[in-house]
């Protein structure tokens, strides 16, 4: 594992490799001292050309709370996203048009029946 970072000393992120977009001269790539796993409760810095962990980030408990709440209210979206992922859309509207069907509507409006959006 290795940190990126960029020439100010900022903490960028953690990868495996090095990736093409971070290379050059705006970029330091440092392994973690000794070896350690990479935590990212913490804030690392660079010292002596490896990633060093340094402080415990404190999270802002009610901000977190607020963005579960955010994303829990948007399950119904992700439901909803792989029910109509499963189906043949283009080959739907395209029988449709040929045919004179609603079928594409009919399964759209299945899923949103099945999955209603939250009030």
């Amino acid at each position: 594992m290795i940190l990126i970072f960029k020439i100010n000393g900022d903490f960028v992120m953690a990868a495996n490799a090095t990736p093409a977009s971070h290379t050059g001269d705006e970029y330091i790539s440092a392994p973690i001292k000794d070896d350690e796993e990479f935590d990212s409760r913490y804030n690392y810095s660079l010292v002596d050309g490896f990633a060093v962990k340094v402080d415990l980030i404190v999270s802002d408990e009610a901000e977190v709370r607020r963005l579960q709440a955010e994303y829990d209210a948007l399950q119904y979206q992700r439901d909803r996203k792989a029910k109509y992922d499963a189906l043949n859309q283009l080959e739907l509207i395209s029988d449709d048009a040929i045919n004179g069907t609603t079928t594409h509507k009919d399964a759209i409006l299945t899923i949103k029946a099945e999955i209603p959006k939250p009030i």
